[in-house]
């Protein structure tokens, strides 16, 4: 049958791809929609399969802060190119994707991103624009938490931090949450405290710090005592409340929190990107 442009916008309309690729699938559905519809799917998913293992240097980061800032939520969506960060099918779906997860509030990005929304799951739509666009689109990071109080930063559009607080008191401790949020995005801290670093990774850096030592020919006798100096540097430079606070490196950041609210500190932090 002829396949006429009202056909083809028609298509377009509801799918979003492009005209020529509508044009494409109705011709081959023999101008039924609802097979051209299922055409176009399978190119998206066929096109998601090739894409798979493509970086996502480029994207956007979706956040929600629940009014009492004891909720929040940070979805990292990632693509290749920067125009596609900025367009609007794109942003479209990163504000579906975060809707969702306020609603629903999974625990898991593979649980995000099975919710059905207008009859479809989340991860077929994301499969849908990957089709449309021609390059891979995915969620790359997603954080729910609940806490005493939360703050949420992002940085740019390819950056997402979540910082869990405790003993906040009547205080407004939300904007220092943020800047805490700031020095983790700046600096990439691997856990919120010295304790919190596993054993493994500190006797690496011991092992590291007795190998240099003796490559520089130290007496075997203080060999010990420069590796524990090196685990002690270690430990100041990757653990968030010994780093320098980047605001103010006169004081570190487990000082900073005390000099804002008497026992305020971070029980947890989460971050996200879009590179992945």
């Amino acid at each position: 049958m002829a396949i006429t442009a009202k056909d083809v916008q028609k298509l377009r309309t509801i799918t979003g791809a492009g005209m020529m690729d509508c044009k494409k699938a109705l011709q081959e559905a023999d101008g039924d929609f609802d097979a051209a519809t299922e055409i176009l799917r399978k190119k998206g998913q066929k096109v998601a399969a090739k894409r798979a293992d493509r970086e996502t240097s480029e994207g956007d980061v979706f956040t929600w802060t629940s009014e009492d800032n004891s909720e929040a939520i940070v979805i990292a969506l990632g693509c290749e190119t920067e125009p596609v960060a900025v367009n609007d099918s794109f942003v479209g779906l990163g504000e579906t994707i975060l809707k969702a997860a306020i609603e629903h509030k999974p625990a898991t990005k593979e649980e995000l991103m099975a919710i059905e929304v207008e009859g479809e799951t989340l991860e077929a739509k994301a499969t849908e624009l990957i089709g449309k666009i021609g390059e891979k689109v995915h969620v790359s990071g997603y954080v729910y938490t609940k806490a005493e109080k939360v703050a949420v930063y992002k940085h740019g559009r390819k950056v997402g931090v979540v910082v869990e607080l405790e003993g906040a008191g009547d205080a407004d401790v939300v904007e220092a949450g943020r800047s805490v949020g700031m020095q983790i995005a700046a600096m990439s801290p691997l856990a919120v405290n010295p304790d919190a670093v596993d054993s493994a990774t500190i006797e690496k850096e011991r092992a590291f710090g007795r190998e240099k030592a003796l490559e520089e020919g130290k007496p075997e006798n203080i060999v010990d005592r420069i590796a524990d100096g090196y685990v002690k540097k270690f430990l100041k430079d990757n653990t968030l409340t010994e780093q320098a606070f980047v605001k103010d490196p006169s004081v570190t950041v487990a000082q900073f929190l005390d000099n804002t609210q008497k026992g305020l500190k971070v029980v947890n932090f989460q971050r996200v990107a879009t590179t992945a």
